[in-house]
């Protein structure tokens, strides 16, 4: 290049002319020694071929050349930045769980309810057969074991069959890339998406053992109409365990994971026998099968059992609609949302079963009884966990929760806490009280079938008599105020207002809160908040919550000792004796609204306390009786203390120079009188009565005489029925008024009462 540049005259002559400049800069050249070496070795070699080679050829090739590199480059970065971005970390696909999925659990671990495309059955990889396992490598991944998570070779094949098929019939995606696509990706078609896909496979297969990765598969593949891995499917298509499954069965989930919605067998029964010999091919080939199994299976017809997905069933639906309501008290929406949350609760479901059939017998008592619904509810009164809930009989068809929902008249029930606040303020079991008619500012409560003895009456004796007319008398005397403290701090958290007829039970509770305030009683004092969540976990298996309910000392031990004790006298010989466990102490209350509208019994052994109630969902009054209620409790109890220890309540406390923990505060009516009870009349002398008896049984049936009727003392055999006020009643004879005197103080006029608030048991 040098020789033929100095053969051109135009370049001789402007060089001679040129050299004393030449030596200048050489001169410039070496006082700049460190000028860039690569300016002049490369660029202007360059610069002078570009002078000469103007040639489009030549032109092209650079094209060529700059566009392969500049691609090499863009493609370069973009694998760089696509690698950057995968930021999931692989330990998430042993606990991957899609979203919005919840798993509740009872406090065995059974299940009670799932929801979300969940997996309901989780296998471990010794727990699935050989003949599945074969099927779905053959089907998905002959080279499964061969390859680290991306097969090139399986690549290349699944686009020549394609080609040749005219059609996808094979695909290149590994089952380690499946399972990547599963746990971190979506289905967009795109390079981005598939690269992802293949870089995380090979982490995956980096991480984790091929019968890990297998098994993960296994359990969380969809395989339509509703199946969530292998188990599932094999109940969902078949009705049967997994280790059951045929060959010809087998193959039929394999060929199912191309396209679920289209080879599901009870959507397409055709296009799955297709997929069906497609997989037994395979799996011939392969040699996972002999000639023979190819040839059975093959020829064998598929024939399918459907049954619906085991995550759609459903234990205690009552309990798990109320912790399910109960989430957002602890989990955001967010958390909630992003699934995988299981939550472990308080449920005995032996218990439960035990309660709902106790439910179940309580509604053909009441086709005799007139009422159509029940609910039953029962509390570990020393941590406050709920062991059952059956809200009522029919959730198919009505979802309404008669436990935590339904607010209604307690009845008798109340009077605990009546006569527990009076304990607490000092009052003996054995103060007495008039039973008889007692009006107090215009207010007239009055007992079950307007019957009293005009006698003293001790409070023992009036709470297992259920007297109403006694529990009002001591509610003056204590005062509502402290009442209502005392029945809030022990678990009613419902409002209470300060009216005579509260000590009847006016003011609406529903049996959840009634239950836990009867728990204080079993446990001392100590108020444990009722609670159905004992844990909720992550997908990761962490703990995000934990019950730590806060105790609370509502009342002191000695006054609920002395209750438990009054209580007892209510199951041994009051009104509550259908629910008697025999050798074992129970101790509770009967209930029963005006007309028999509620009929209750709340009740407890130090280990358990457990509520029930009976009625109509429109109010509509019942000709039942609250011995019912108590008859159900005690069919639960004889179930749920069947392995249970027997053990004894605290012993009574000494009474004599008892002071009291709390204060009244009498209430001052600007009214109170009794009136007096007429004495009954008579009996006749018992000989006479059996003479009479014999004389009339000799007479012939055809004789016209008649014996004179023998006069009947009324005898109150009738159930129980509750005490609460309704409009005040004309007096009834033999009853005969008598004022008495007036209270010396008057305070201002009490609220008025609440409707049906004065006949109750």
């Amino acid at each position: 290049m040098a020789d033929k540049l100095d053969s051109d005259p135009s370049t001789t002559q402007l060089v001679t002319s040129e050299k004393p400049r030449r030596r200048r800069r050489r001169r410039r050249e070496n006082k700049e020694p460190n000028k860039n070496i690569f300016t002049q070795k490369i660029i202007t070699p360059l610069q002078k071929i570009a002078a000469v080679r103007r040639g489009q050829r030549f032109w092209l090739f650079v094209g060529v050349g700059l566009g392969v590199s500049s691609g090499a480059i863009t493609l370069g970065y973009g694998v760089y930045q696509i690698e950057t971005s995968i930021t999931e970390s692989v330990e998430d696909v042993l606990v991957y769980a899609r979203p919005e999925t919840l798993t509740i659990e009872g406090a065995d671990g059974e299940i009670l309810q799932q929801i979300g495309p969940v997996s309901h059955e989780k296998l471990k990889i010794w727990q699935i057969p050989d003949t599945v396992q074969q099927a779905f490598i053959a089907s998905e991944d002959s080279r499964f074991k061969n390859h680290r998570g991306v097969d090139i070779q399986g690549i290349i094949r699944a686009a020549f069959s394609n080609f040749q098929a005219g059609e996808v019939v094979e695909g290149g995606s590994t089952i380690t890339q499946q399972l990547a696509r599963i746990v971190f990706l979506n289905q967009e078609r795109s390079f981005t998406r598939k690269f992802k896909e293949m870089r995380l496979a090979q982490k995956i297969e980096n991480n984790f053992t091929k019968q890990q990765i297998l098994e993960r598969y296994l359990n969380l593949v969809y395989l339509g109409s509703g199946a969530y891995g292998v188990a599932d499917a094999a109940w969902v298509y078949f009705s049967k365990p997994i280790e059951d499954l045929t060959i010809s069965e087998a193959a039929t989930l394999a060929g199912i994971v191309p396209a679920p919605s289209l080879y599901s067998p009870l959507e397409n029964k055709e296009a799955a026998k297709k997929q069906r010999d497609l997989v037994l091919e395979r799996m011939a080939k392969e040699e996972l099968i002999t000639e023979s199994q190819f040839k059975n299976a093959i020829a064998s017809p598929l024939t399918v059992n459907p049954s619906q997905p085991k995550r759609f069933a459903r234990k205690a639906p009552y309990f798990t609609d109320y912790i399910r309501q109960q989430l957002p008290n602890y989990l955001s929406q967010e958390v909630i949302q992003a699934g995988g949350i299981t939550v472990e609760t308080t449920l005995n479901t032996q218990w439960q079963a035990a309660a709902e059939k106790a439910i179940e017998n309580a509604i053909s008592y009441g086709r005799w009884q007139g009422y159509k619904q029940a609910s039953l509810t029962a509390i570990d009164p020393r941590n406050g966990q709920i062991k059952v809930m059956v809200g009522g009989n029919d959730y198919e068809n009505n979802q309404y929760n008669r436990v935590t929902q339904a607010k209604r008249q307690p009845g008798s029930t109340f009077k605990a806490f009546v006569y527990a606040t009076a304990i607490a303020a000092g009052f003996s079991p054995y103060r007495t009280f008039t039973d008889a008619p007692y009006i107090v500012d215009g207010y007239r409560p009055e007992n079950y079938g307007d019957q009293y003895s005009g006698g003293q009456v001790s409070m023992r004796q009036a709470i297992a008599s259920s007297l109403n007319v006694v529990a009002v008398q001591a509610l003056v005397q204590v005062g509502w105020n402290p009442i209502i403290n005392i029945a809030q701090r022990m678990g009613i958290q419902s409002e209470l207002k300060p009216t005579y007829s509260l000590a009847l039970g006016a003011w609406e509770v529903n049996l959840l809160e009634l239950t836990n305030a009867y728990a204080t009683l079993a446990n001392e004092g100590v108020y444990q908040e009722a609670h159905g969540i004992s844990r909720i976990l992550d997908r990761h298996g962490k703990v995000i919550y934990q019950a730590q309910p806060d105790t609370l000392q509502a009342i002191d031990a000695n006054t609920t000792n002395i209750m438990t004790w009054m209580l007892r006298g209510v199951v041994t010989s009051g009104t509550g004796t259908p629910a008697s466990l025999g050798r074992r102490p129970v101790a509770g209350k009967t209930g029963t609204s005006d007309q028999a509208r509620d009929l209750w019994f709340v009740g407890y052994i130090p280990q358990l306390t457990a509520g029930v109630w009976l009625g109509n969902d429109n109010n509509k009054p019942t000709w039942g009786a609250s011995t019912t209620a108590a008859r159900v409790w005690g069919e639960f109890m004889e179930e749920a203390t069947e392995n249970m220890d027997i053990e004894s309540f605290p012993d009574l406390p000494r009474l004599d120079g008892r002071k009291g923990s709390i204060e009244a505060e009498p209430l001052k009516p600007k009214k109170a009188y009794y009136q007096r009870v007429a004495p009954p009349e008579p009996e006749p002398e018992p000989q006479a009565r059996r003479t009479t008896r014999r004389r009339y049984a000799r007479r012939p049936s055809s004789t016209t005489q008649t014996a004179t009727p023998r006069p009947q003392r009324t005898v109150n055999r009738s159930p129980v029925r509750s005490q609460t006020a309704a409009a005040p009643k004309p007096d009834p004879n033999p009853v005969e008024p008598v004022v008495a005197s007036p209270t010396p103080e008057v305070a201002p006029p009490a609220p008025p009462a609440p409707p049906a608030a004065r006949k109750t048991e």
